[in-house]
């Protein structure tokens, strides 16, 4: 009996100390100990006490009136129609606060109307699907302007799966770019061995085709997963006239009535994405006499892996930093564009006059569905830019080609692009699919500017961000600043006044312990978390920050304010990333996002974080302030 009893009392003591020890991390030290770490949920903090006081109106609960105040009082107002939305609302943060989201203090008795405690409200604001720091997608810019009037969102070598010169093409990715919103494909036509078909593969390099036919049908089928916006095929064209029939065939079989084209050879203006929704439409230079490719032009393995190696010192890691505007440019200055025959991309160089007399068949159907046509006149770059009022086309420059011409012609790129389109590529160095600063493109009003979008690093992390602006639809609408003709042309160049501050404050994070393993950021304690933050835009604007990194907690609490004053906050870009201190070593990632500043919405908001690849991880996110002053 006394056993029985000695036993059962080892069992509760047990029980006891394993409740005790929940929210217990422990590390190994020295192979001989261990350090105990308890894990707490950080308390509310003090500015979201003093609005939980303020819409209570002092008391310990705040009902739906009190919720409803405050939602419309921080813009919050989706979703709440009728009157029993509040309510809804309230439960659903009831239901986070108890168990989805973690935390919370003790259960309010049930009562006639729902109403919330501090913890709830507190779980409220820091869960990012109730309380996200940009709206909920929704297209809300004016979608009836002509597609000039519009950045879209744009991949360079869509096929590609990995570097340019011996990865595998596959239409892969170009389903993942679609499935992200990317609405611009580009794919690189050429023949295949027998000449009989067309392959899409990076010319004379050790890329692995994929064949034409299965391209159109994946872009055919995924092309308005993510958006309902047109979809635009960029063709790099090598091929002789023959396939060119063949292509035309393909894409008329494939897309059928949702392929565009126009009834006349030159547009005046191109139509809009509201008219084009739905619609699948092709850009690309008119058909040109096919020079077939010497022997010996193809890339060897040994050249590949010169090349990569090159390449790689260009951006290694994600770590690198985006050079800023000014930077690009006089780098451009110094290097010509080093585009060597491995690895040259399009070059529009050709009117179509030239064209006519080097072209002794053309493809008639083929050359009628091309709605975006490229094409550069001969002469200068600056010639290039000039417009021509009775038809509108698509110029194509590499990123030091852009750099280097900006620097004198700027205001002239802006007035080019008010009608035309300008696609931006990047240097044929980029062997390794690194990628470039995108706001060389965005300031001059350059519509695609065009992405490595299996690529990696904080210019894709732009890249991604920019286009969660307009419901995250792939078009976003040019600022007024770049479209205006009077009194001036905007200059990029030239320094502007401060239109308004952005304040943001830092009050804290979580989510790591549950996304990462115990031991990911430190075999022997518990992480050391700061925050960086900053913006991404015109040089002026351009900044990073950090708070105090916090130790050894895996709910950091910072509370660290910043300010940001803006010259052009149109195209401004919110910059987040958590690090994780090391003394001896480079500091470990712990997440990062990108935000458009136009889409930001004041108040007190969870900011979800995301991978280098930018996938959203599960948990980890922080809680933020934004206020624009």
């Amino acid at each position: 009996m006394g056993l029985g009893h000695s036993k059962a009392g080892a069992r509760e003591q047990q029980a006891q100390e394993k409740k005790a020890d929940m929210g217990t991390t422990y590390y190994k030290c020295c192979l001989v100990f261990k350090r105990r770490f308890r894990h707490r949920d950080a308390p509310p903090p003090d500015d979201v006490r003093a609005l939980f006081s303020h819409y209570a109106g002092g008391g310990p609960h705040m009902g739906a009136d009190g919720l409803r105040r405050y939602l419309e009082a921080t813009g919050h107002t989706e979703g709440l129609g009728d009157d029993g939305a509040v309510e809804r609302l309230i439960e659903q943060i009831r239901v986070l606060a108890r168990g989805g989201g973690g935390g919370g203090g003790p259960r309010i008795p049930r009562l006639a109307r729902p109403v919330l405690a501090l913890d709830d409200f507190h779980r409220f604001l820091f869960s990012h699907e109730l309380n996200p720091a940009i709206p909920p997608p929704r297209v809300h810019h004016d979608m009836t302007r002509p597609l000039s009037h519009y950045f879209i969102y744009t991949g360079h070598n869509s096929y590609l799966t990995g570097n340019q010169l011996s990865s595998d093409c596959s239409d892969v990715p170009i389903i993942n770019a679609l499935k992200r919103g990317v609405r611009v494909i580009e794919l690189d036509m050429w023949p295949n061995s027998t000449k009989d078909d067309i392959n899409i593969l990076h010319g004379r390099t050790l890329t692995t085709p994929v064949s034409l036919i299965k391209c159109l049908r994946s872009i055919k089928e995924y092309a308005f997963v993510a958006s309902p916006y047109p979809v635009i095929i960029t063709l790099e064209d090598h091929l002789p006239s023959e396939l060119q029939d063949k292509v035309a065939k393909m894409v008329l079989e494939v897309f059928g009535s949702i392929l565009y084209y126009p009834k006349t050879d030159h547009l005046k203006e191109f139509p809009s994405p509201e008219e084009l929704k739905g619609h699948v439409l092709l850009s690309t230079k008119p058909p040109k006499e096919y020079l077939e490719s010497k022997p010996g032009g193809a890339m060897k393995e040994d050249d590949a892996e010169q090349h990569l190696g090159k390449g790689a010192a260009d951006d290694t890691t994600w770590g690198n930093e985006v050079p800023d505007l000014e930077t690009e440019i006089q780098s451009a200055k110094k290097h010509d564009d080093d585009v060597s025959e491995h690895h040259r991309d399009d070059h529009d160089d050709d009117d179509d006059e030239e064209e006519q007399k080097m072209q002794p068949y053309v493809a008639p159907q083929y050359k009628h569905l091309i709605t975006i046509r490229a094409g550069k006149p001969k002469g200068s770059l600056s010639e290039a830019l000039k417009s021509d009022p009775d038809k509108v086309r698509r110029l194509s420059l590499s990123e030091q080609q852009l750099a280097k011409v900006a620097e004198n012609h700027g205001t002239e790129i802006v007035r080019f692009t008010q009608r035309n389109m300008l696609r931006i590529y990047p240097k044929g160095t980029r062997v390794t699919s690194s990628n470039y600063n995108p706001f060389l493109g965005w300031v001059h009003g350059a519509q695609m500017v065009a992405f490595n979008m299996q690529g990696y690093g904080r210019a894709l992390w732009l890249m991604h961000g920019f286009y969660k602006a307009n419901g995250g639809c792939g078009y976003v609408k040019k600022p007024d600043f770049l479209m205006q003709t009077e009194p001036d042309v905007f200059n990029p160049r030239k320094h502007h006044d401060v239109k308004k501050t952005l304040k943001v404050k830092v009050y804290m994070g979580e989510g790591w312990q549950k996304d990462f393993k115990q031991t990911h950021f430190d075999l022997y304690s518990p992480p050391d978390f700061y925050t960086r933050v900053g913006i991404a835009g015109v040089p002026a604007d351009s900044v990073m920050k950090k708070t105090k990194p916090i130790e050894d907690n895996w709910a950091p609490v910072w509370e660290d304010e910043f300010s940001f004053p803006l010259t052009v906050p149109e195209i401004a870009l919110l910059r987040v990333e958590v690090h994780e201190y090391d003394m001896s070593e480079k500091d470990d990632f712990g997440g990062q996002t990108v935000l458009p500043v136009s889409e930001l919405r004041p108040g007190i908001r969870a900011v979800a974080l995301f991978d280098r690849r930018g996938n959203k991880y599960d948990n980890v996110k922080l809680l933020m302030r934004f206020e624009f002053v």
